[in-house]
């Protein structure tokens, strides 16, 4: 009885162990692609660097041959025929080139991607294309939309449960960047997330197969660091990626804060490259 026991408890904390180390080699799978790359020397989110609004063919050109590591682009569904999806960022409803040729392009390098949607009527077109043409099981693929309201956001958010049932089928290493509409307004009291915002989404989150990141705005970290920290502490299948709009004031001590409480693989920093440059600086 006594060996019957101890076996069962052994059983147990094996596979612990195992689903431990699956989250979070999962959330770190991103870092692990480029690193045995060498395009990164270290497992650091803050090394990764991004190329914004990828959503024309001159733009595609020029991020390929670039030094960045993810390629972060808009998919709307074109405004007239043929209706599929394109790369474009609303109010836009046309584009020089279509989401399957862009992941055409892009298959035949070694860059990670990240899709943002703006409407339900995309994702599902979209989806079936990505997985036809990506066959890569490694390469990165992040899935982005806001699915709830946030502090001063303005913008509709997709319907959570609508979105995420559209990317349930997709393969578990997918990374799902969900996020919170927001507003900013320079001369204010901008508020931060609050604690409803933080826990509506780990509700929504916390089922869920796929690694998730939080896209946060930099210039809102400063008022939000017990909500922020709370939620990355929730699960290690989260991540934080910090992301901010041109006319944002914020402060690089403001996200040290946050490098120094949690692994640097669990923080990625969606910024340009000046900034990311002053944030390695200032450390």
């Amino acid at each position: 009885m006594y060996f019957r026991r101890v076996f069962v408890v052994f059983f147990v904390f094996v596979i612990f162990y195992i689903v431990w180390s699956l989250n979070e080699r999962m959330s770190e799978q991103t870092l692990d692609y480029f690193l045995s790359r060498n395009k990164i020397q270290k497992r650091d989110g803050a090394d990764i660097r991004w190329s914004h609004a990828v959503n024309s063919r001159d733009s595609l050109t020029e991020a390929l041959t670039g030094p960045t590591h993810m390629l972060e682009a808009d998919v709307i569904i074109r405004g007239g025929d043929p209706r599929v999806p394109i790369m474009a960022h609303p109010p836009a409803t046309d584009s020089d080139i279509t989401l399957r040729e862009w992941l055409e392009t892009v298959k035949e390098h070694e860059k990670g991607i990240k899709l943002d949607f703006k409407s339900l009527d995309s994702v599902s077109p979209s989806l079936i294309l990505l997985q036809e043409v990506l066959t890569e099981l490694n390469r990165p693929v992040w899935i982005n939309a806001d699915i709830l309201p946030g502090p001063g956001g303005k913008a509709t958010p997709l319907d959570a449960q609508s979105f995420l049932s559209a990317v349930s089928t997709l393969p578990a290493h997918t990374v799902l960047s969900l996020g919170w509409t927001t507003g900013w307004t320079a001369g204010t009291e901008n508020p931060g997330y609050s604690w409803d915002m933080v826990h509506a989404m780990e509700e929504i989150c916390r089922t869920l197969k796929h690694p998730v990141t939080f896209p946060v705005r930099a210039a809102l970290m400063a008022q939000s660091a017990p909500q922020l920290t709370w939620l990355l502490q929730q699960s290690d299948r989260y991540s934080l990626t910090v992301w901010t709009s041109l006319t944002d004031d914020f402060r690089v001590q403001d996200l040290l804060m946050y490098r120094k409480q949690f692994d640097v693989s669990r923080i990625y920093f969606d910024l340009s490259e000046s900034e990311r440059t002053q944030l390695s600086v200032t450390e």
